[in-house]
């Protein structure tokens, strides 16, 4: 794939009251109202298959049961609020789980889809289906990076194309563009990096898992213009506040977006407890309101409808809560310019490393910020 495939390819182009009552749906054009669900699902783990083809078996019935929950959510949800379903976000790998005790090349056989073929047609197919814009976290492999593989957040829109496609940034373990920077940008360009795609359903960007951390890579799609965060995630539940639960709502007010943040219901087929991850998939406004949350288990009630022609009348407005036109980007950029955390091209020759080695390389960025007084 060429970098002109790829950009084209990057879109470089609730049963719950609340989410009707929102005075998030107040002032915008009725065109631009729709309803957006973050997908609580099961995912039903391939570590628990000894086979290339048993795995892909199991990816191809989550497949199927989502579809079923799509067009069930779809119908329900217009007779409820009388709005079509145009955005569903689904839980990080939904299709697979995690490496958990696979080898890296292991995964990469049994979990990661190539980026054309017949998985990715299969999704595509339900966003036209549907007739919805789709956003899947899978893995993913490049043709460019043969031994390497990716974790994605893809976005189908509901002609079947593909109109966004996001390379998680900052991963511990999984392979990131980061680690061949200079390569990546060689082949794809910085465009790519940090992609939006501007639909008729407004300016769409993702975030993947514990991403929604670090406030640069919203920023970054902000930047560009993205409205709506669409956040696969697979985190732990809790009744409480978690860090990850309370930059949801950062992310949503200091860029003035709405987050859709799905979450799994349980992954089963593992050693693991299944319900660790579990409920808190949310929709929010731009001042970080959550116009629906789900519990736990399979459902649909994290859903409410989205006014992307209030979000754009609030961005257009003077006053200090418009925080994305009073940044002093200026004063930011010679401290971000001279900061040293991790170093790009940890795998200069896009060779898998082992978790010892990613470790390692964490721990000597650690050791240089005690170095130079950062860290104390």
């Amino acid at each position: 794939m060429n970098r002109r495939t790829f950009l084209l390819s990057t879109g470089a182009a609730s049963f719950a009251a609340p989410s009707l009552m929102s005075p998030a749906l107040a002032q915008g054009s009725s065109q631009m109202r729709y309803s957006a669900l973050a997908l609580q699902t099961v995912c039903d783990a391939v570590n628990q298959d000894s086979s290339i083809e048993d795995a892909h078996a199991r990816m191809d019935r989550a497949i199927n049961r989502v579809r079923g929950q799509i067009g069930s959510a779809k119908g329900f949800l217009k007779g409820f609020n009388g709005y079509d379903v145009k955005l569903v976000v689904l839980p990080e790998y939904w299709m697979t789980g995690f490496p958990l005790g696979e080898t890296r090349e292991e995964w990469q056989d049994k979990a990661a889809i190539p980026m054309d073929g017949a998985v990715p047609d299969k999704l595509a197919g339900l966003a036209q289906t549907f007739g919805i814009y789709l956003c899947s976290n899978h893995y993913e492999t490049d043709p460019n990076f043969p031994d390497l593989y990716f974790q994605s957040n893809v976005i189908y829109g509901p002609n079947g194309d593909t109109v966004l496609r996001y390379r998680r940034m900052i991963s511990l373990y999984t392979p990131s563009p980061y680690d061949v920077w200079d390569k990546y940008l060689d082949i794809y360009g910085e465009d790519a990096v940090f992609p939006v795609a501007d639909t008729e359903i407004g300016v769409l960007g993702t975030i993947a898992s514990e991403e929604i951390l670090y406030p640069e890579i919203a920023r970054m799609q902000a930047f560009k213009g993205a409205e709506v965060f669409c956040h696969p995630t697979s985190e732990v539940g809790a009744p409480t506040l978690t860090p990850k639960h309370i930059t949801k709502k950062a992310r949503a007010i200091e860029n003035i977006a709405y987050v859709v943040s799905a979450n799994s219901a349980e992954i089963i087929g593992t050693p693991v407890p299944s319900a660790s991850t579990d409920g808190m998939s949310i929709v929010l406004d731009w001042y970080g309101r959550s116009l629906a949350e789900a519990n736990q288990g399979e459902t649909l009630n994290a859903n409410a409808v989205l006014d992307i022609g209030a979000l754009r009348d609030t961005r257009r407005k003077t006053g200090m809560t418009n925080t994305l036109s009073r940044l002093p980007n200026a004063a930011f950029a010679s401290g971000y310019g001279q900061a040293n955390h991790a170093p790009a091209n940890r795998t200069p020759d896009a060779q898998m490393i082992e978790r010892k080695d990613a470790i390692a390389q964490q721990q000597a960025v650690i050791d240089r910020l005690v170095e130079t007084g950062v860290l104390k």
